[in-house]
């Protein structure tokens, strides 16, 4: 079940960025600006935040593992055809697309591991997963880049693509049937719009949800147009070596893992928004015109991303006043909008006014969410206790 699922992540999420690696290849070959290339990143994640929270309706009618089946191998049916589209408006179209068949993974394998694992040891499985979401991102960057210089941008993203069917592969051959899963009867429970509205009608729900929104949109804006900075002077930079800057997405591993244990020690609100100060400082290091020092902002900035993401995207179940499930789709929604507006609508500041212009609006985002999280996000009573920390 973990090998099919680490599968599934690195399948899913190389596909969804890899172009993100060859944007600049990409821009001059089609003859557009940064911010419209950016777009073939931003319609994917946008047809992936359109689809969350129906894949979680689906999920409830066919079955876990036959919606993570249908959602991985149409993913790669379209991420095969990608590299052949002609045009940026068709591959807009097929990227959003495209986007909306890989929603149904992270729509729904926490919930089957949920189901299926001892929840001893649902963290550690859920962990499982998540390493291969973050090398499926990494690899998929990491291999388009270097390809796409040689052979040219098509190429680099056909060849993740074949990854991703190897990959896929490996999910559907080893994926485990679903033992403990059964459908709600219809007309028992609350229904999925009522479950979506007990959420949204909650504000520190809604704060919650703007952390996975502002975060999230200025994560990618950074990662969407920092190589094309890097090309330029004073770097000079070619794209295979701007590729190698993705392995900065290796310290929010770590910090994801490590966020953890900051909660225990300091409570949710504390963990969140150190976090988002640790994203801030890298932020600034960014600013730097010096390339060691934009290297190790550019870590600072993602350990911080992912240390925050990874406390956030917990709470939200924790906190969610009823339908968990659908707590998690709109946390994912909000998270995956984030990264589909800000990170096209970024480019414009980048565009017209340089990095400092894109650095002041990510910036703004994170100190929005910061200050947000500070004043709206109580600690929640625990059980037969009458005022703990925040857990």
């Amino acid at each position: 079940m973990l090998v099919a699922l680490f599968a599934a992540g690195v399948a899913t999420f190389a596909q969804l960025y890899s172009l993100q690696g060859v944007l600049p290849l990409l821009a001059s070959d089609l003859r557009v600006s940064a911010p419209r290339a950016a777009l073939t990143v931003s319609a994917a994640t946008l047809g992936l935040a359109a689809a969350v929270v129906p894949w979680s309706a689906v999920a409830d009618r066919w079955g876990r593992v036959r919606a993570m089946s249908v959602s991985t191998v149409a993913a790669t049916v379209l991420g095969l055809v990608v590299p052949l589209v002609p045009g940026l408006g068709p591959l807009l179209v097929v990227r959003f697309f495209e986007g909306a068949a890989l929603a149904g993974l992270p729509a729904v394998a926490v919930a089957y591991l949920a189901e299926e694992v001892h929840r001893l040891h649902v963290p550690g499985a859920a962990g499982t997963y998540v390493a291969g979401t973050t090398i499926g991102g990494l690899l998929g960057r990491l291999v388009a880049g270097p390809v796409g210089e040689a052979v040219g941008w098509r190429w680099g993203v056909a060849t993740v693509a074949f990854l991703a069917a190897a990959a896929t592969a490996v999910f559907l051959t080893l994926v485990p049937p679903a033992r403990r899963f059964a459908p709600a009867p219809r007309g028992t429970g609350p229904g999925l719009a009522a479950n979506l509205l007990a959420n949204l009608r909650r504000p520190d729900m809604l704060v919650l949800f703007w952390q996975g929104f502002a975060l999230m949109g200025g994560f990618v804006a950074v990662y969407n147009y920092l190589g094309f900075r890097l090309e330029k002077a004073p770097f000079d930079l070619p794209q295979t070596a701007i590729s190698l800057l993705f392995l900065a997405y290796l310290a929010g591993t770590v910090s994801s893992r490590a966020s953890g244990r900051l909660v225990e020690r300091l409570g949710r609100r504390t963990a969140l928004v150190g976090s988002v100060a640790v994203e801030l400082v890298g932020l600034a290091l960014t600013l730097v015109p010096w390339l060691p020092v934009v290297l190790v902002g550019l870590v600072v900035f993602t350990a911080g991303f992912f240390g925050a993401h990874a406390v956030a995207s917990g709470w939200t179940g924790q906190r969610a006043p009823q339908g968990r499930a659908q707590a998690t789709s709109l946390y994912n929604l909000f998270y995956y909008a984030g990264s589909s507006v800000v990170g096209w609508l970024a480019g414009y500041a980048f565009a017209s006014h340089g990095w400092g212009a894109l650095g002041a609006l990510v910036g703004g985002l994170a100190v929005s969410a910061a200050v947000l999280a500070a004043l709206v996000l109580r600690p929640l009573p625990a059980a037969g206790q009458s005022s703990p920390r925040a857990r």
